[in-house]
C-alpha cells in the first residue's frame, strides 16, 4: 500500500534538501534525492515531488514566474512557515532529525569538525550547535546561487563563501536565514564584510569611494572590483536577499 501521509519530521528533513539543492537539479536522479528516499523509505518521485511543493512557495521562484508545482499540501506551508519564523532552531533541529534517520552522530551527519572542541558538556553542545548550523546556512546559500559567485561567477566551491549580508553578531533571528546571505568569492567576501563594496535593493554592485582612492596609486593588482561595479549580481534561484537585509548593509557596513 501507497504511504500519503508525511509526517512532520519527513517534511522537515524533505525541506532540508530542498534547502540544500539547486533548484533545477529537482529531480528523480538526484543523488540527494536518492538518498533520501532510501533512509525515509519513500520513492525518488515522492521525494521530488515533495521539494517541487515546497518550490511553490519561494518568493524567488515566485518572482521568475516558476511556480514548481501548482498544487501541494498544508503540510509543506506549515513547515516553510515554521522555518521562515524560526530558523536558528529549525535548521539544527533538521539535522539533528537527519541524523537519527542516518543512525549517526549529528557531527559525522552534518560533516563538521570536532576536534578541537570539549569532549563533552554543555559548551560543546552550544559549539557543535552553532557548527552545524554554520554548515547548514552555507549549503543552502551556495545551493540558492547554484555554486556561484553572485558577482564574478566563480564555481570554485573551496574558494566560495556564505556571506552574510546583516553580520552573524547583528541579527540573531536572521543568522540562518538563506535570504540574509550572498555566496561570494573568498576575496569579494572579505570586501562586502569591510564595506568596500555593497549590493543595493536593485541587486546593483556599488563600490566604495576608498576602492577609487586606492586604484589613485595605479597598482594594477588592485583593479580586481573595478569592472564589477554597476552591474547586477546573479540572483538566486531560491531564497532572493530581502530588501531590508541589503539596506542594512548599504546603511551601516558600506563605506560611503
Amino acid at each position: 500500500m501507497a504511504r500519503n501521509n508525511w509526517t512532520r519530521e519527513e517534511l522537515i528533513v524533505a525541506f532540508n534538501l530542498y534547502c540544500k539543492t539547486p533548484f533545477t537539479k529537482i529531480n528523480l536522479s538526484n543523488k540527494g534525492v536518492k538518498e533520501l528516499s532510501k533512509i525515509i523509505g519513500r520513492s525518488n518521485s515522492a521525494v521530488a515531488l515533495k521539494l517541487a511543493n515546497f518550490a511553490r512557495l519561494d518568493p524567488a521562484l515566485q518572482e521568475r514566474n516558476i511556480s514548481g508545482m501548482s498544487h501541494g499540501g498544508k503540510g509543506e506551508e506549515e513547515i516553510w512557515n515554521e522555518f521562515s519564523n524560526n530558523w536558528e532552531d529549525l535548521a539544527y533541529e533538521s539535522e539533528k532529525i537527519l541524523a537519527t534517520y542516518n543512525e549517526s552522530s549529528l557531527e559525522y551527519s552534518a560533516n563538521i569538525s570536532v576536534q578541537d572542541l570539549p569532549t563533552e558538556g554543555k559548551e560543546r553542545e552550544a559549539l557543535v550547535k552553532i557548527r552545524v548550523n554554520q554548515s547548514f546556512f552555507r549549503k543552502t546559500v551556495l545551493a540558492s546561487y547554484d555554486n556561484k559567485c553572485c558577482i564574478t561567477g566563480i564555481s570554485i566551491t573551496e574558494l566560495l563563501v556564505a556571506s552574510h549580508i546583516i553580520p552573524w553578531s547583528m541579527d540573531i533571528k536572521n543568522r540562518m536565514n538563506p535570504a540574509n546571505g550572498l555566496c561570494l568569492n573568498s576575496l569579494h567576501d572579505k570586501a562586502f564584510d569591510n564595506g568596500l563594496v555593497t549590493v543595493t535593493p536593485d541587486y546593483v554592485i556599488k563600490l566604495s569611494p576608498r576602492i577609487f582612492d586606492v586604484l589613485k596609486k595605479n597598482n594594477p593588482s588592485d583593479l580586481f572590483l573595478l569592472p564589477y561595479e554597476g552591474r547586477k549580481i546573479n540572483k538566486p534561484q531560491k531564497f532572493r536577499p530581502l530588501t531590508e537585509f541589503l539596506e542594512y548593509h548599504n546603511q551601516n557596513i558600506f563605506k560611503s
